[in-house]
């Protein structure tokens, strides 16, 4: 009996398996999903041979119980038919073989009780090894149910455990290069192509201030020569006599 509750806790135990917790505490799910496959596929071969050799047990005990229940029968007839030979001697006179008969009847009796009392014994252990039984069975087709289903939904477990470990590589690259954080290796590089670009602008335009200048420069001589030149004009026009 302890063997047949040992079976029980078991299967009890395999059909409350949580599949997502397991898959949760797993390195690698997909693995851990081939090799909850087997592990049910052989927990199920090997509990239909322990609930097998349960059942040729109870069939046993019930074989015996039927003997029992047939010798208990067959020398409760022997029994009866002693008595009545029995009966037959005494009416006629033979007292002696009327009473070998009688003992003859009550041997008889004695093993009938003695079968009878084996086969009442025997009952209610039988009735409770059946019910046991009965728990292997249904214990057994919940854990069938349960693999077909684990089969069934493989697919869509996998996948679930690859988009995660997708979705954690691509939040692992994020960290590394995060284009908000200033002090990021971006942010610098992007600093350093400001920098340079203010003073690629601030060369160009100290050239143009250069160029601006030296015309400036040219204009102001060119106004000076004229000045210079209706001065002299004025002065010979002053000179000239009237």
């Amino acid at each position: 009996m302890a063997q047949k509750q040992s079976i029980l806790g078991r299967i009890s135990q395999l059909t409350r398996a949580n599949i997502n917790a397991l898959l949760d505490r797993a390195e690698d799910p997909e693995k851990m999903l081939d090799q909850l496959v087997r592990d049910y596929t052989n927990s199920i071969a090997d509990a239909e041979e322990a609930v097998a050799q349960t059942i040729a047990q109870v069939r046993m005990a019930e074989a015996d119980l039927k003997e029992d229940q047939d010798a208990a029968q067959e020398w409760g007839r022997k029994a009866a038919a002693a008595s009545a030979k029995a009966e037959q001697m005494r009416a006629a006179g033979d007292a002696a073989g009327a009473d070998k008969f009688d003992n003859l009847a009550k041997v008889a009796l004695g093993r009938q009780i003695q079968h009878e009392n084996e086969a009442r014994d025997a009952e209610p252990i039988i009735a409770g090894q059946n019910q046991t039984v009965e728990q292997l069975k249904d214990g057994l087709t919940a854990m069938k149910t349960k693999l077909e289903d684990l089969k069934s939904r493989r697919a869509s477990l996998v996948a679930r455990a690859r988009t995660v470990e997708a979705q954690n590589k691509v939040n692992t690259a994020m960290g590394a290069i995060d284009v908000m954080d200033p002090t990021s290796d971006l942010s610098r590089f992007e600093d350093r192509i400001k920098k340079e670009e203010a003073l690629v602008q601030g060369r160009t335009e100290a050239r143009a201030t250069s160029l601006e200048d030296q015309f400036a420069e040219l204009d102001g001589t060119g106004n000076d020569a004229e000045i210079e030149a209706r001065l002299a004009a004025l002065k010979g026009q002053a000179g000239t006599p009237a």
